[in-house]
């Protein structure tokens, strides 16, 4: 019996040793791209009825403003140009670049380990916006972003695990020329992490600045082509329904350039889009729809997101709102519509209305993000950090993002049962001699890192413990945490003869 106890007391020893060990990405609870689709809001039929009618919407309304160059590629493709100036989408036109619209897409970081699957129902969830300001928790208010800023948040998400991309979250308000802040939003986001990185180009003409640029630290253009690491975040459309003339210019210089195309479609409903659900996804499904012809008529398969983000309005007051429920259903049928569709999909979650980082903003990103994860959206955008609707970025907010996104990622992974998580053996040798608990089990041991996720910043202790720690504050420990992943240099900092060959050919704003 003694041999016995020992026995079991060294395995435990040695089961947590092993639980200090950073678990293999396999046996981890959560990871990248784990599997949504088991919340469908939409039934098939309804799904059916949007299609019909964005393909109505097509053929009969079409799309005003298209630039030349895009009439010109269009009209060859079957698009027909109106007298009205509108081009319009006969429903064989639209099916026939379906068919040709690429299915598979990896988004590459310059790290492959942080490169992103958005097959079938895989979910990711990253930053996005372009805020204009800057959540200062301690102050309680709000100041103008700044590229310095910019480069912070990309640090910040180079270390959270739950953060799976980095699209820019912020306008970098003190570089007045707009070539330079494209190209600094380039520098500053790729000097700051290794995972994916979406931005947007203020004119057509600074693509090919901001090319040179991507091409010097990818290796050269051959580099670049083979693992484009940075996506353009193209709003094509401006709702309803009309081409934005120079994005489509930008979209076309990218799609040459071998830049993936995020084909964003941001209606808001009640003001830019219809105000009911179904009537905003249907205008978006159709504008994006668009923008699949448009792609494809320029080159078949390149790579695509189908992304749909209408917004919500509060129409008491016309305020834009980005954390209702009414936001949440827009995105998770949204998501429904690309999987319709089988192209990969972006839509906006996780944002919120509230000015700080409160129970608010707990409620309002929480809801949405974990919806759009349980209905399979790939790339849920926004989905941290971003508040006062999308007007703010907060750091400490990013940071208490990368906690709330794990939970809500258990959501998504769901609920295995097999023979072993059923653990009928567990109850009958603990209900039948044993200790009439489960603690200290075998089975509760082993699993409790493989099916648990545990928060690093939410605080579970007990009140009694909480008053012996000092009472830690929420808010208090995330800038803690910001302040010391921004104390230490940042791991994926160009290399010095990099930098300085970026330095020389641009006017770069972040001191060295």
């Amino acid at each position: 019996m003694e041999t016995q106890t020992k026995r079991r007391s060294g395995g435990r020893s040695a089961r947590r040793a092993a639980r200090a060990e950073k678990l293999a990405d396999h046996l981890r609870p959560i990871q990248p791209g784990l599997s949504g689709g088991t919340y469908r809001p939409l039934t098939d039929a309804q799904v059916q009825r949007i299609h019909r009618a964005a393909l109505q919407a097509l053929e009969e309304i079409g799309l005003a403003d298209a630039p030349q160059s895009g009439i010109d590629v269009m009209t060859a493709a079957g698009a027909v140009l109106g007298d009205d100036g509108r081009l319009r989408f006969p429903p064989a036109l639209v099916e026939d670049m379906l068919a040709k619209a690429t299915k598979t897409i990896t988004l590459c970081g310059r790290d492959p380990a942080h490169d992103l699957d958005l097959s079938g129902t895989r979910v990711h969830y990253g930053t996005a916006g372009a805020a204009v300001s800057m959540v200062d928790v301690d102050g309680r208010n709000y100041r103008e972003s700044t590229l310095q800023d910019l480069h912070d948040a990309a640090r910040i998400t180079q270390q959270l695990e739950n953060i799976h991309f980095f699209q820019r979250p912020m306008v970098a308000r003190d570089i007045l020329d707009n070539l330079e802040m494209d190209l600094n939003t380039i520098y500053a986001s790729c000097a700051g992490t290794t995972k994916h990185i979406g931005t947007s180009f203020s004119d057509p003409s600074h693509t090919a600045a901001a090319f040179d640029m991507l091409h010097a630290i990818a290796g050269g253009e051959t580099a670049w082509r083979a693992r484009p690491f940075m996506s353009n975040s193209n709003c094509f459309v401006v709702p309803p329904m009309k081409f934005a003339t120079e994005s489509c210019e930008t979209m076309e210089a990218c799609i040459r350039a071998g830049m993936p195309i995020l084909l964003l479609s941001a209606g808001m409903a009640g003001a830019t889009a219809p105000s009911t659900i179904a009537g905003a996804i249907t205008q978006a499904v159709a504008e994006c729809l668009a923008g699949i012809v448009y792609v494809n008529a320029i080159a078949p398969g390149h790579t695509a997101i189908f992304g749909t983000w209408p917004f919500g309005l509060d129409l008491r007051s016309g305020a834009m709102t980005v954390g209702s429920g009414e936001q949440a259903l827009l995105s998770a049928g949204c998501a429904q519509m690309h999987q319709f569709y089988g192209i990969p999909g972006g839509a906006a979650a996780g944002a919120s209305d509230s000015k700080m980082p409160d129970m608010q903003a707990g409620w309002e990103q929480m809801c949405s993000n974990v919806m759009t994860g349980l209905a399979g959206l790939n790339m849920v955008y926004e989905a941290a950090g971003m508040h006062a609707s999308l007007l703010g970025f907060c750091h400490e907010s990013l940071i208490l993002g990368d906690d709330l996104i794990g939970q809500a990622m258990r959501c998504v992974r769901g609920i295995e049962v097999d023979d072993e998580t059923l653990a009928l053996d567990q109850m009958r040798e603990v209900c039948m001699g044993g200790p009439g608990h489960y603690l200290g089990t075998e089975q509760t041991l082993g699993r409790m890192e493989r099916d648990h996720v545990y928060p690093a910043l939410g605080n579970r202790a007990s009140p009694k413990e909480w008053d012996e720690t000092g009472k830690p504050d929420l808010i208090q420990s995330a800038i803690a945490r910001k302040n010391e992943i921004l104390s230490r240099p940042s791991p994926v900092a160009f290399d010095p003869e990099l930098d300085q060959k970026l330095r020389a050919a641009f006017n770069i704003h972040l001191p060295v």
